[in-house]
């Protein structure tokens, strides 16, 4: 992901991104940032781990009736 940035490169980027957000705003960002990726994490695994058919079901017949 990070691959083309070099050392100095990768410097200016954070320094403007502390420029931008401001330094007492940056630990709030990096944890709901964390926060995100963990959810992201969680809902992949979850696809993931499910059987091979598709998500969508039909709909569902009211109780008590039966088909025809």
């Amino acid at each position: 992901m990070f691959g083309n940035l070099s050392g100095p490169t990768l410097l200016v980027v954070l320094f403007i991104v502390l420029l931008l957000f401001g330094a007492p705003k940056l630990p709030g960002l990096a944890k709901s940032l964390g926060q995100s990726m963990r959810i992201l994490k969680k809902e992949v695994r979850s696809d993931d781990s499910g059987s091979d058919e598709p998500t969508t079901t039909s709909p569902a017949q009211p109780r008590g009736t039966d088909a025809p």
